[in-house]
């Protein structure tokens, strides 16, 4: 498995998710943005392929939604296929829809706690560890 891009603009929740994944033993190198520009920026210049994107969806400059946008329109970055997960601290009705209107491969919560925090990575983990990806 590849690195798991995350873009997250809070230090808590970084910090959170890099315990996480160190608490439940993942090799994957975690690559921190606190932006999805950052992000995006970085995609385009580089030839990694990430395993996956965890991105927040309420950011500045660029938010979650924006970004899947602009990785649709960049074909050199839309052909790796790069599952990219929504990961927010809250989310209301209007939001998820919008999230799967705009085809989501999953909204996930972030959860109040550590241990939240790690059964919500095992399980992502676990599900996209098993799903044949367009690149295997």
């Amino acid at each position: 498995m590849g690195a798991v891009m995350i873009i997250d603009d809070d230090e808590d929740d970084q910090f959170l998710l890099q315990e996480a994944f160190k608490n439940l033993g993942y090799q994957n190198e975690l690559i921190f943005f606190s932006n999805g520009q950052k992000a995006f920026d970085f995609l385009c210049q580089t030839e990694m392929l990430p395993f996956l994107i965890l991105s927040d969806m309420n950011m500045p400059q660029i938010n979650g939604f924006e970004l899947k946008e602009k990785i649709r329109q960049n074909s050199s970055v839309k052909v790796r296929c790069i599952p990219l997960l929504f990961f927010s601290t809250a989310v209301s009705g209007p939001l998820l829809s919008d999230a799967y209107h705009d085809c989501a491969q999953g909204v996930f919560i972030k959860g109040k706690s550590l241990c939240d925090m790690e059964t919500t990575i095992s399980v992502i983990m676990e599900y996209w560890g098993r799903c044949i990806h367009a690149h295997d």
